[in-house]
């Protein structure tokens, strides 16, 4: 929620200054001035919004995170044959990644 709030204050942040240049008359000799405001200003407000970001992606709870990826053998049978050898089989290869809490 907060997320998409800042991300519309961050639009209207940037229509406003866009429509603010272009409220005066046009004059030779500046540069290219507003443009390097803008472009700096949508680069300052995107780092912005990257950096709130940060850890929300990996977030499941309020200290908590999703942990390294683990794979393992599940319901399988194993037994040692007649040979002294190690058998395994059926099951299933899974996969997950456990919540780590802090």
């Amino acid at each position: 929620m907060i997320r998409k709030m800042v991300q519309c204050l961050l639009a209207l942040t940037i229509v406003l200054g866009v429509g603010a240049s272009m409220s005066q008359p046009a004059e030779a000799g500046r540069g290219g001035r507003i443009a390097a405001g803008v472009a700096v200003g949508t680069i300052l407000g995107l780092g912005i919004a990257g950096a709130y970001e940060g850890r929300r992606y990996y977030r499941d709870g309020p200290d908590c995170y999703r942990g390294p990826r683990q794979c393992q053998w599940v319901g399988r049978s194993c037994w040692y044959n007649r040979a002294g050898e190690y058998v395994c089989r059926g099951g299933d290869y899974r996969c997950w990644r456990p919540t780590m809490c802090d």
